[in-house]
């Protein structure tokens, strides 16, 4: 029995309410699907849209389980969460959005090591064409410039990843499902290098009970970048200073959200670069740059129930508000992200624990695209109406509403459009060959 037709199953018999209360059934943290401990994770192609809303209830979650497999040892530098550098200058480059697409990024032919066929020279070139294009400069160097214009030596960057299907036992585990790809992570640490960032001050991470597998670190060509997760450097959210906590503002009538503490590392850093998948999910319909953020709070679980669509998966959307919003709104995401780059080599849809598949609005190949933007509204604007418009994607009509609340908060520009076609008339898309 897979993990719909049991929940589905529960929730006929009126027993779910209860199994959750004794502690039976609990939602996974993270920015994950919601699992019912001890059942194998099931691939979600479709989930019907359910209109119901049920009373929210606060989720919380599990304790990491032990790693089977110790990895090899690592130097651990404390991050002193005490101490939190002022807002840094940042570039701005409004409403654009740079869509590179490359058909030989990648030569992947339904291979389970799907990382191994991607051709990081042409990720490369797809990286300085984008953040050229957007920055308007002629050479990497001048475009990572005049995205840190108030760069100094030892500035910590954090470069946010997603590895939302790493929920393993064993640090060496290999799924095949979609994570984060080394390529382009590694077209970003040569640019930050380009101008005299030291590898030791970029920090690659995800939060809460995620591995950063090996077989990404294997693949990263710099040997001293850090890595905080399950396998290296912890993720701690030990900082009692105001602003390690979001604040919620919901509306009259929406319940408040669960506490939540943003990561040590993210009060430590000066900058910050969001670097999410384009990707289903199988609760919350889209998971992009905003939903990416689950992975730096303490207990993403607990907003689990007030963005998922889905009353099987425990959801109880509201559409007056988003908590998205407020932990964008926290200062250590909000006045630290200079750049967001959506991985769009192979996207995921369906669902979030999908595995790589050709999409049919790429001509039957996989979508081999990276975008580009300081603008977090529109790029989300925009990677969701790809995802809107691939048969099987599964997009629900309200997956994107968060877009226009963060609008309404001045975090950037939202609006559905067809990249395919007519466009958009406020976002300032354009698609760059190469």
């Amino acid at each position: 029995m897979n993990r719909r037709h049991f929940l589905k199953k529960l929730t006929s018999l009126s027993l779910f309410p209860l199994f959750q209360a004794l502690g039976l059934i609990t939602l996974a943290g993270g920015n994950t699907s919601c699992q019912p401990q001890g059942i194998e994770p099931a691939r979600v192609d479709s989930l019907p849209q359910d209109t119901s809303i049920p009373t929210p209830f606060p989720t919380s979650s599990p304790p990491p389980p032990p790693l089977a497999v110790t990895p090899t040892p690592v130097q651990v530098i404390t991050v002193e969460a005490t101490v939190t550098p002022p807002p840094p200058v940042k570039a701005d480059f409004g409403r654009h959005v740079i869509h590179v697409h490359n058909s030989k990024a990648t030569h992947w032919n339904s291979q389970k090591r799907y990382w191994e066929y991607v051709d990081q020279q042409v990720v490369n070139q797809m990286m300085e064409k984008g953040i050229t294009a957007l920055t308007e400069t002629s050479t990497l160097e001048d475009a990572w410039r005049t995205l840190l214009p108030g760069y100094q030596p030892g500035d910590a960057i954090a470069i946010k990843l997603n590895f939302n299907n790493t929920i393993w036992e064993n640090c060496n585990e290999e799924s095949g499902q979609i994570n984060a790809l080394p390529q382009p992570v590694n077209a970003v640490i040569a640019g930050l290098k380009s101008i005299g960032v030291e590898e030791k001050d970029i920090w690659l991470f995800d939060g809460v009970n995620r591995i950063i597998p090996q077989y990404f670190v294997a693949g990263i060509a710099y040997p001293n970048v850090r890595y905080f997760d399950r396998c290296h450097e912890p993720v701690t959210y030990d900082s009692q200073a105001e602003s390690a906590f979001v604040a919620f503002h919901p509306p009259d009538g929406v319940q408040m959200p669960t506490r939540q503490k943003i990561a040590d590392l993210l009060l430590q850093a000066r900058y910050l670069i969001n670097m999410p998948i384009l990707k289903s999910h199988g609760c919350s319909s889209i998971t992009l740059g905003f939903k990416n953020h689950l992975g730096s709070i303490d207990n993403p679980g607990g907003l689990h129930s007030h963005i998922f669509l889905v009353s099987a998966c425990g959801g109880g959307f509201t559409p007056q508000y988003s908590p998205l919003v407020d932990l964008f709104l926290n200062p250590n995401i909000r006045d630290k992200t200079i750049l967001t780059i959506g991985d769009g080599l192979f996207g995921g849809k369906g669902s979030e624990d999908t595995f790589p598949s050709t999409w049919s609005t790429f001509g039957g190949s996989v979508p081999n695209s990276l975008f580009f933007s300081t603008d977090p509204v529109a790029i989300d604007s925009v990677m969701a109406d790809f995802l809107r418009a691939e048969p099987g994607a599964g997009v629900m009509s309200k997956a994107d509403e968060y877009l226009f609340f963060a609008e309404q908060a001045g975090l950037g520009n939202a609006e559905r459009g067809i990249p395919w076609g007519k466009g958009y008339q406020d976002i300032l898309y354009q698609k760059v060959e190469g």
